[in-house]
């Protein structure tokens, strides 16, 4: 009876170190938890997780390439189990702000000026350094288009000087861009009267003759830009020669690019820019969340593509991450490396 009494009582001590085992072991729940998991692992979430979290994508001007994008991203996440929302903005610097009061969970901006923000530089010299962004995956390029009409005689930069030029909403990602590349010529805001108005707006004020030229910077082809080729002698000026150079060594963000021939009224190619889009998270966000919506993302990368050329030709798997210069989510950085694109 004693011997029996003992090997019951060693039984009961092991099922209890094994129940125990197991409680230390489980992975904590990842919905909506500051700091992501601590063990460094990730896992998906379950499908009642997902449900609970509510997923704001920060977008851009409906007129512009961000909105049927981000929208399509808001879609594909709601397919994947996720409440969702797309949210219409005025972009880049809209969304950057839109993350850092976490308003958004993710969103659409430029890389420079993201970089900007995280290292309180250019633009944002002065502020707080945004040290909260992190990186969720690289997007499409945006090209720096500065387009006019031919009664202008806009052939150069250097022709800005003295003329209205749209230069994009105040801190927004085009009005940075513009300030950057008037610098890179030897040119500031003095040379020129500035239009702080969203690209579609100024380019409603050229057909109107109350601005010269527009900077536009975006996915090709852009719908506005396209409209204004088909009903007006449109022309896409340069930005090449000593400029660019100076631009693209100062930036390393910028990166030399071509507006192909054809893709408006343009009969050659056109010399020009482009820095990339990325989808920013907030650092709060979890890492098994995070890694989550990543997962999904590609899932359902069908319904990004369709949503418009730009993401087509520039969003899939197999572009990982390079040039991606804002350190990335841990969970983000979970999963690129299981895709084989980080060591």
């Amino acid at each position: 009876m004693k011997k029996l009494f003992a090997l019951l009582l060693a039984f009961c001590m092991l099922l209890t170190l094994a129940a125990c085992g197991a409680g230390d072991t489980a992975p904590d729940s990842a919905g909506g938890q500051e700091g992501g998991t601590s063990s460094g692992e990730v896992s998906l979430l379950t499908a009642e997780e997902r449900a609970k979290e509510f997923i704001t994508v920060a977008t851009g001007p409906t007129s512009g390439v961000y909105y049927p994008i981000g929208g399509a991203f808001a879609t594909a996440l709601g397919a994947w189990g996720y409440k969702t929302s797309a949210e219409a903005t005025n972009a880049t610097g809209a969304n950057i702000q839109l993350i850092l009061d976490g308003d958004a969970e993710i969103a659409i901006a430029m890389q420079d000026a993201v970089m900007q923000a995280y290292t309180a530089t250019g633009a944002y010299e002065g502020s707080a350094a945004a040290d909260s962004l992190r990186a969720l995956m690289r997007l499409w390029p945006n090209y720096v288009q500065l387009v006019t009409t031919s009664n202008t005689g806009i052939h150069s930069v250097e022709d800005l000087r003295g003329k209205r030029v749209g230069v994009g909403a105040a801190n927004s990602g085009v009005e940075i861009n513009a300030r950057m590349i008037l610098a890179a010529y030897g040119m500031s805001y003095d040379d020129i009267q500035p239009d702080y108005l969203a690209y579609g707006e100024a380019i409603d004020n050229m057909k109107n003759g109350q601005c010269d030229a527009v900077f536009v910077t975006s996915g090709l082809p852009n719908s506005s830009v396209m409209e204004l080729s088909v009903s007006y002698d449109m022309v896409v000026v340069p930005i090449d020669g000593e400029g660019r150079d100076k631009l693209v060594e100062e930036y390393p963000y910028y990166a030399k690019a071509t507006i192909p021939a054809n893709t408006y009224n343009n009969k050659e190619d056109v010399e020009s820019v482009f820095v990339y889009n990325i989808m920013l998270v907030r650092k709060e966000l979890s890492d098994d969340m995070v890694y989550d919506m990543l997962t999904g993302i590609f899932e359902n990368i069908e319904t990004i593509q369709a949503s418009h050329n730009a993401a087509n030709k520039n969003i899939y798997l197999e572009v990982g991450v390079g040039d991606l210069q804002l350190p990335l989510h841990p969970g983000a950085e979970a999963f690129w490396r299981e895709q084989g694109y980080l060591n």
